[in-house]
């Protein structure tokens, strides 16, 4: 096992922000175990970056499950006795259903995978966290979890009426939040794929490839957390330009 190669999981990282982040990491020498809860385009995804010279490890995993979570686990340890940086990046949109006809049901399969999955595999992950010297962990986010954006008439999130998304995100900062104030050893913080302040996001299949900047410009925000000093920040909220209201 190679102790000084700096290692990182994301999970969600065989497409999009997940996958660009991957790319940009494995780029400065880092081991990068891409999490792909879809195996064949995991498997795809892993071999480009392999192409291309990058240390990376396919990691079958569904966030949704306990089961596969821990599965993740004993391969990554299989690897490594510790791991330097956790990007929770998988994320589900749900549907646009308006608040009136919304259901819990509606809401618990988007909870599942933004809230409870990033639980899962952080508590997962804990002891080989730990076990690093400068443990960050970044939660991917979105200005729509922003109770600050939200109640701005100027964004156009601001009209876009829905529950699940939005609440999942909000609920997934405040989170990161009480994990960075209970756990002072490891750094907690959340990344917004955008431009809050210029009503831009990043073009991913998410949203149809209708955002305004690109995947790479949408990972800057992930990848500065990521690569923090020990003198670095916990429990913080940024998008591409700098920190955004909670």
């Amino acid at each position: 096992m190679n102790r000084q190669q700096t290692s990182v999981l994301i999970t969600g990282a065989n497409k999009g922000l997940g996958f660009e982040a991957a790319r940009r990491l494995g780029d400065l020498g880092w081991r990068v175990f891409l999490g792909s809860r879809d195996v064949t385009r995991g498997r795809a995804a892993t071999g480009k970056l392999l192409a291309a010279g990058a240390d990376v490890v396919l990691v079958p995993l569904d966030v949704t499950s306990d089961a596969s979570v821990a599965d993740a686990v004993r391969l990554v340890r299989d690897h490594t006795d510790t791991l330097d940086v956790l990007i929770n990046n998988a994320g589900a949109p749900g549907r646009i259903v308006a608040p009136a006809d919304a259901t819990a049901d509606e809401l618990h399969a988007v909870y599942d995978t933004n809230v409870y999955g990033p639980i899962r595999v952080t508590h997962a992950f804990l002891p080989l966290l730990r076990a690093a010297e400068n443990p960050r962990v970044v939660m991917v986010s979105s200005g729509a979890g922003s109770f600050g954006v939200i109640t701005d008439p100027s964004q156009p999130v601001s009209t876009m009426h829905e529950l699940a998304y939005s609440s999942s995100k909000a609920a997934l900062n405040m989170i990161t939040l009480r994990y960075a104030q209970a756990l002072p050893e490891i750094k907690f913080n959340v990344a917004t794929p955008g431009e809050t302040a210029n009503h831009k996001f990043a073009a991913t299949d998410m949203n149809h490839h209708t955002g305004q900047l690109t995947v790479t410009e949408g990972t800057d925000s992930i990848l500065r957390l990521a690569t923090i000093g020990r003198d670095g920040p916990t429990g913080t909220f940024i998008d591409r330009l700098g920190p955004i209201a909670w």
